[in-house]
Formats: C-alpha cells, structure tokens, sequence
C-alpha cells in the first residue's frame, strides 16, 4: 500500500486510530478529534508566536529542577478515555500550543499518553470554535485541570478549572495589567503585561 503523504489522500468522512496516524508521512500537522481528521490552521501569525514565547520563558524557568515539564506543538497529546490498550483504540491525538504534564509516567517518546495538567491554547481567528467548544469538551472530558484560552486580539486570558464534578468551571478572565494565577503551578504567577508584551 502506498504511504499517505498528501491530505488529499486521506478519507476525511472515516474515523481514523493513533495507529493510522502513526503511518502517515504529512507535511501538515493534523489533529486527531474523536478519530476525524483535523487540519491545523496555516502558520500561525507572528504574535501568536510572541505569546508563545512570552508564556513559555517563564514557565520553562520555574519547572527547572522541578519534576512537571513544559512542551508546545508540535507535541502528540493522545487523549484516552479508558485504560490505554494500545494505538489502535486511540482516537484523539492533539497538538496543544502548550502544555504542562506533572506526571512522568504519561511522558514517552511519541509524546504524551494521557491528560497534561494544563494546556494552554493561543487562538487564532481560524480556529475560535475548535479551542472554545470541541477542545474546551475534549480537555473537560479527558481531564485536563487547567485550561486556558489567550485571544491575541483581545490581549484577554479565559482560564478555566476542573471542578469536583468533572466539569470545567471560569476561574477568572484576565485582561488588564496585573498578576494571573496559576492553578496547577501555585507558586508560579504569569504577569499580563508580559504575556502580551509586543503584542
């Protein structure tokens, strides 16, 4: 069988495995959502490049030594409902601008297997309803603690928690100067001036 290494070759009505995605040779990235092909948005702009390099310095200085790591896309997420029992029955593989995994055990060479403990999303004009509704549902689900949503244009932080119900509950809207906790990190505090700095 021939290798996929062009989209257009992909049936984009089929529900696809980690498995399948593990084959294909794509110059695009992908996303995998509940086993449908997603593409991403084209490159992102510039100042969603900046934000996340203005979040990522801070959090990379804090975790070192530390035992949570900090990774950003492209970085495989398999999202598993159950018990893994192999790639086959994964069919959500996401790439997060960023994310923070404190648990080594999820860490392997493709990526992540299993929920980071905060994903931070930066969205694009393209891609406003995938992160607020079918990733905001995805991550609830998969149990993600913390994710939060940066709107460039906005300058404006959306963070929302995992409650004990296993819903995400608003934490707080963040766009004026000033400090933004960090739920999963608490000693860390992101400063909003330096999120949106050259912005």
């Amino acid at each position: 069988m021939a290798p996929i290494t062009d989209i257009s070759q992909l049936d984009l009505t089929r529900r696809y495995t980690y498995a399948d995605y593990l084959t294909w040779q794509l110059t695009e990235w992908v996303e995998l959502i509940r086993g449908k092909v997603r593409l991403m948005s084209p490159a992102p702009k510039r100042q969603h490049q900046d934000i996340t390099r203005n979040m990522e310095l801070p959090i990379m200085q804090f975790l070192r030594g530390k035992s949570c790591k900090i990774y950003h896309a492209p970085f495989d997420v398999r999202l598993v409902r159950s018990t893994p029992n192999g790639d086959a029955s994964i069919e959500t593989v996401v790439q997060p601008d960023i994310c923070v995994i404190c648990d080594p055990q999820k860490l392997d060479d493709r990526g992540c297997l299993g929920a980071p403990d905060w994903i931070i999303e930066i969205l694009s004009p393209g891609n406003v309803s995938r992160d607020t509704k079918e990733k905001f549902d995805l991550y609830e689900e998969a149990g993600v603690r913390e994710y939060w949503m940066v709107t460039p244009e906005q300058k404006n932080v959306v963070i929302y928690l995992l409650g004990e119900d296993g819903r995400y509950q608003l934490r707080g809207e963040f766009y004026t100067p000033g400090p933004i906790p960090v739920a999963t990190l608490p000693e860390l505090q992101m400063e909003w001036a330096e999120v949106f700095e050259g912005v």
